[in-house]
């Protein structure tokens, strides 16, 4: 299936959606790498406050380029996802409803996934100059010392994204 949702929408939708639905993304999102993940995990296991509040938040893995002037936002692709999956279900634990990102997860994300009601959403990778065209607002909100690796927080519009593993357990990546 096809949709056009917000955030929040999607958010409220996440029962209902299957892997391969295609999704037109508008609404406020979080980049955050391996850099952010790990000062998150640092953050939470020492029982500090977080900079962002993670509940119904969506994480993009992908560290911006610098914009060029008169632009939002650099070439902003997606990272491979897997660089991500060790800490993956600590964030998820925290309430991060869905994660945008390249390639398979590994077997514990897909379980986390399920565990926690949330969904991995799958951006094309090689187009970050398209995709950079979908992003409307872009500030930093946590760890600006890590340069790219830096937490934004993205204003996108209709930015392009497809299920690539649902609650259920399903993957498109070993969907026959």
């Amino acid at each position: 299936m096809n949709y056009s949702l917000t955030t929040t929408e999607l958010i409220a939708k996440i029962p209902d959606l299957k892997v391969g639905d295609r999704i037109l993304l508008s609404g406020i999102i979080y980049t955050a790498r391996d850099a952010a993940h790990k000062k998150l995990e640092s953050l939470i296991k020492t029982n500090q406050p977080l900079p962002l509040d993670l509940k119904n938040s969506i994480l993009y893995y992908c560290g911006p380029c610098p914009a060029k002037p008169g632009k939002v936002i650099g070439s902003c692709g997606p990272t491979t996802s897997s660089r991500m999956d060790s800490l993956t279900p600590l964030v998820l634990s925290k309430g991060v409803k869905a994660t945008i990102g390249k390639g398979p997860r590994s077997k514990e994300v897909v379980e986390a996934l399920k565990k926690y009601k949330a969904l991995y959403l799958v951006a094309t990778g090689g187009v970050g100059a398209l995709l950079a065209g979908k992003v409307k607002k872009c500030k930093i909100v946590a760890f600006e010392e890590l340069g790219p690796e830096a937490i934004y927080e993205l204003e996108i519009k209709e930015f392009p994204v497809v299920v690539g593993n649902d609650i259920n357990g399903n993957d498109i990546f070993t969907k026959k």
